[in-house]
């Protein structure tokens, strides 16, 4: 999927919390029905781009690691 078919250019980027400014970390964006993650180094650069189930799926599978 595009990017620019999905991510709007207002869209707010955030780092996690746990990002302590070693410089690999990534962003996301939450928008109404996805969430975009980027490389915070490329934000230019590509995102991935997933449903908010398949991301509440993905951080209970981080969060039970």
């Amino acid at each position: 999927m595009e990017q620019g078919n999905i991510i709007p250019s207002d869209a707010v980027w955030r780092k996690p919390l746990r990002s302590v400014g070693q410089g690999a970390c990534v962003e996301v964006a939450i928008l109404p029905r996805h969430v975009a993650v980027r490389d915070s180094k490329d934000r230019s650069g590509p995102a991935l781009v997933m449903t908010t189930a398949a991301w509440a799926s993905l951080m209970d599978s981080l969060n039970h690691s």
